[in-house]
């Protein structure tokens, strides 16, 4: 009979700790949170005091039950869920649904699922940290008080559906203030020079930087036509060949944040996804002979510290598989921020020395990616520096003076198991100083200045870090949030703000402007920590934020205005003359007469890159494409909030028809009749399946062509397009690996 159970978070954890814990053990899920606030009321007394009223969590009654049978029957309960102030509150919860049943509980924590880390836990239990958790559940009761104070307000004034969150809505003011950035931004124009030299059989490309020692400024076609004269008739020498050596030094490994961000630029992970694939990681995967293991350590972690076990472990792999010249003589330390919780380790490999390509037949694609990254992320960390000899020539010609730039590696150091692509030999030939150069070419390019880029998920993560804006574990669920209530949607990698979006967040600031500050939200995180490191008592914390929070609520409350009514536009109604404002429908915005009932007119808008307002008439309406099956009016063809085309009716909302975008393309699954059609994954990624789903569940993500491919007779091809290939076409077919170009 088990003497002993251990709770943890998930099924996957308990099997893989019952790969190595003996039968004194039983194991159980708690499948996550057990006990929460209410879902439809506020659930906190307010007052002197907020105090908050739990309630099992509808359908985790059943856990609950299994939990109470079973420790009544055990001698000691451990408490295991994650370790940090998430996890803490999961114990306290169940600590409390229990203690009537076995008050013998105690709280355990391991950083890895290890049978060393697990039971050099199980050595040293303690008791539940209180602070932990009421700084937790201050965190909790000031996110529900903002979002059940302000977000009926936004109902009212509005539309239902909307929220508002603490963090969240700052988050979305980043984006809107970037957007409104963009909007003010006044393009100017520069010119771009190179030229082509030669010198015997060496060729190479010199960029200008200097006119007449200043920075190159050439703002106009005139100014440029008379450098352009000017540089003709002059000899290009090749003055100065500077060389030197530089050192490299690699990143530390990853915390959560960069590793969100590095998924997303490498793989185009959103960083929920990240988190999804790391938790699996670090809960256990099946590796067949090996049963189920932990791969990582604990994902969800501000720290860059890492145990000196692990670095020995690093070490020891790099000698013995790369040379004792990739090992630095002493372990490299790197120093994390002062801000930072140091509550883990950072993000590494439990086991350094499992490979990721030992494990790739056991993971899916997306799983053997990610730990592929950990894993040489934490490797290259702890190698030694890379030495990169840099050249640079230095050529007159006349009074301008132009550099070409090479760099070769002299030694690879930890490139050679991590780089990100930023590294490039460019080698330069072996050239004499004083020696005249032939120009063969100008090249010169009109260009002009770019408004400041939108944020993407890996940047927004990137902003809000440095910012102090919410915690490693908040992130995902941040950005998550802001896409599925329409303030802002994923367009070519980058998030952007609807209308929606920005009205909301102008209604935000206009009359919660504390509370969308951002060195406010900020400084709200330091006094969360101060709780967990007992400076801060939290119910002081909560009474502090309500003094300022409930008069500016009942301020706005009777002063926010409404934008039911519309949002004004200063376009004018060409049916009636009165001014058309913004609605917010079911579909999204639109333009409405303010007139109305009187008048009827709506119309569909887009923004110009300057934030202006712009009907769509008929020259930029919908494509035609058909006509309607159900109505006989026109069909057009649209895009979904996730970016897939389709088709629908034009008589919207009176016809509600609508068909998916057919390629026209064959299915090419056997004996199936259907065509492939354009679809959007649930992460606003576009894909192509068959029209006959859920029956064929062929797909392909690139867009597919009715051609055979002749190494394999794949009966399609997709449209790629690369840096090296340009446009081309390949076969879908894993393993085949045939292309062409596309001319």
């Amino acid at each position: 009979m088990s003497t002993h159970l251990i709770i943890v978070e998930s099924p996957a954890k308990v099997k893989t700790l019952k790969k190595f814990l003996g039968k004194g053990y039983k194991l159980e899920a708690s499948l996550g949170h057990i006990r929460d606030l209410p879902q439809k009321t506020l659930g906190v007394t307010e007052g002197k005091e907020f105090i908050p009223t739990y309630e099992i969590i509808p359908g985790k009654e059943k856990v609950v039950q299994k939990l109470q049978k079973i420790a009544a029957k055990v001698e000691t309960i451990y408490l295991a869920p994650d370790p940090d102030r998430e996890g803490e509150a999961i114990a306290w919860h169940i600590a409390e649904v229990i203690k009537d049943k076995n008050p013998h509980y105690c709280r355990i924590q391991f950083n890895e699922i290890t049978k060393k880390a697990v039971l050099e836990a199980l050595k040293h239990p303690r008791k539940l940290d209180e602070k932990l958790f009421n700084s937790q559940q201050a965190r909790r009761i000031l996110d529900r008080l903002v979002g059940y104070k302000i977000s009926p307000l936004l109902w009212q004034k509005v539309k239902r559906g909307l929220s508002a969150g603490r963090v969240q809505s700052v988050a979305l003011r980043l984006l809107v203030d970037r957007e409104r950035e963009r909007y003010q931004f006044t393009p100017e124009e520069y010119w771009v020079f190179k030229a082509h030299l030669s010198q015997g059989p060496h060729k190479f490309k010199a960029d200008l930087v200097k006119i007449q020692n200043k920075k190159a400024k050439i703002s106009n076609q005139t100014q440029a036509q008379e450098l352009k004269n000017y540089l003709q008739k002059q000899t290009f020498i090749l003055s100065k060949i500077e060389q030197k050596e530089q050192k490299r030094n690699p990143r530390p490994p990853f915390i959560t944040s960069t590793l969100q961000q590095e998924a997303n630029i490498r793989f185009n992970f959103s960083a929920s996804k990240t988190m999804t694939i790391a938790q699996r990681l670090y809960e256990g995967v099946d590796l067949g002979e090996m049963g189920t293991t932990a791969l990582i350590t604990y994902m969800r972690t501000d720290s860059v510290r890492i145990a000196q076990e692990a670095q020995q472990a690093a070490r020891q792999w790099i000698k013995q598989h790369l040379g004792p010249e990739f090992c630095p003589p002493k372990p490299r330390q790197y120093k994390t921020k002062s801000s930072a919780q140091d509550a883990h380790e950072a993000i590494r490999p439990v086991d350094p020395a499992l490979t990721p390509e030992q494990i790739k037949s056991y993971l899916p694609a997306d799983q053997f990616k990610l730990y592929k990254l950990i894993w040489e992320r934490f490797i290259a960390s702890q190698m030694t520096s890379a030495t990169i000899l840099a050249t640079i020539f230095h050529i007159e010609a006349g009074n301008t003076l132009w550099q070409v730039k090479g760099e070769q590696i002299a030694f690879p150091g930890f490139l050679k198991i991590y780089s990100s692509g930023q590294t490039k030999e460019t080698i330069l030939p072996t050239l004499q100083e004083n020696t005249t150069l032939h120009l063969e070419n100008l090249d010169i390019e009109q260009k002009f200045t770019q408004p400041p880029s939108r944020y993407s998920e890996a940047t927004l993560v990137k902003k809000m870090e440095e910012l102090g804006i919410g915690r490693p574990s908040t992130y995902a669920t941040i950005i998550s949030t802001l896409i599925s209530r329409n303030y802002a949607t994923l367009e070519d990698k980058q998030l952007v703000p609807t209308e929606l979006g920005m009205s909301v967040c102008d209604l935000l600031i206009e009359h919660f402007p504390k509370l969308l500050d951002v060195k406010f939200t900020a400084n709200m995180e330091e006094e969360l920590d101060k709780i967990a490191l007992g400076e801060k008592d939290w119910q002081k914390v909560l009474l502090d934020f309500a003094q300022e929070f409930y008069p500016t609520l009942e301020q706005a409350t009777q002063q926010m205005r409404s934008l039911k009514a519309g949002e004004k536009t200063g376009i004018i109604c060409e049916q009636c003359g009165q001014e058309m404002v913004i609605k917010f429908g079911r579909n999204g915005p639109f333009l409405a007469c303010s007139n109305y009932p009187a008048c009827k007119n709506t119309a569909n808008f887009t923004r110009t890159e300057n934030g202006e307002i712009t009907i769509i008439t008929e020259k930029n309406a919908p494509k035609i494409v058909g006509k309607c099956p159900e109505c006989g009016s026109p069909t057009v063809e649209k895009r979904s909030r996730a970016g897939a085309r389709f088709i629908a009716c034009s008589n919207y909302p009176q016809c509600k028809h609508t068909a998916s975008y057919s390629t026209k393309v064959p299915c090419p699954e056997p004996d199936c009749n259907g065509e492939l059609v354009e679809r959007s994954s649930k992460k606003g990624k576009v894909f192509y399946s068959c029209s006959n789903y859920p029956k064929c569940k062929f797909a392909v993500w690139n867009y597919p062509v009715a051609k055979e491919c002749p190494k394999c007779g794949s009966k399609i091809l997709v449209q790629k397009e690369s840096k090296t290939r340009g446009q081309y076409l390949a076969c879908p077919t894993k393993g085949c690996g045939y292309w062409e170009k596309i001319e």
